[in-house]
């Protein structure tokens, strides 16, 4: 079930900051207990078995995905399934603060390197690619598709990138239980379009690209 969290409005305040970073704080303390409960990456298999069953990804397609750090819900299951239907595989690379991420290509015999913030990417000789579908970490998500991320800014500046060159489909990837009844935003903030969890696949509300599937 939804936490009670206390949404500001929608319009930037003296205190969002302060605001978003207590509520980090709460929600890495929650996504630690989930974890401790329910392991990354068997939570991970579960929210890849209900991806790959009602979502349809052509061969060919690109898909980013991301190399779990700590205890994020671990996406590897879901990232080797894609990579043997067909699926071209991009991983997340941090060019610059204030910038968008570029995605650089993944397969099973790529060697990661450390890629800052804990992360670890491909190797910088890695082709870029640009992904028709993401699958976005996160730290909390509501039901109408809005996400609490980690405080940079790259994936909304990247969806905004991304979204105005064409349709992409962004679906949040967490613990069911990482839910919260509404996550403050702002102006520039990216929705999600589905959101998979080890319960639930769920398309959201103000999702760009709705229920296409």
């Amino acid at each position: 079930m939804p936490s009670a969290v206390t949404a500001p409005p929608t319009s930037p305040l003296p205190s969002q900051h302060e605001h978003k970073h207590r509520l980090r704080a709460e929600a890495r303390e929650r996504r630690q207990k989930l974890a401790r409960d329910h392991p990354p990456p068997l939570a991970g298999e579960k929210a890849a078995r209900r991806i790959l069953a009602e979502l349809q990804f052509p061969a060919g397609s690109v898909v980013s995905a991301y190399w779990a750090m700590g205890d994020e819900l671990d996406c590897r299951a879901l990232i080797q399934s894609l990579h043997d239907s067909g699926c071209v595989i991009g991983l997340p690379v941090v060019v610059a603060k204030g910038q968008p991420l570029v995605f650089r290509r993944w397969t099973p015999e790529s060697s990661l390197i450390p890629g800052g913030f804990g992360t670890q990417i491909p190797h910088p000789d890695s082709p870029e690619v640009l992904p028709e579908r993401l699958i976005v970490p996160l730290l909390a998500f509501d039901s109408i598709g809005y996400r609490l991320g980690y405080g940079g800014g790259f994936y909304d500046r990247t969806l905004a990138k991304l979204r105005a060159l064409g349709p992409v489909h962004a679906i949040g990837y967490a613990y069911a239980g990482q839910e919260v009844d509404v996550v403050p935003r702002e102006s520039y903030d990216q929705p999600l379009d589905w959101m998979a969890t080890e319960e639930f696949l769920r398309p959201l509300a103000q999702g760009t690209s709705g229920r296409e599937r």
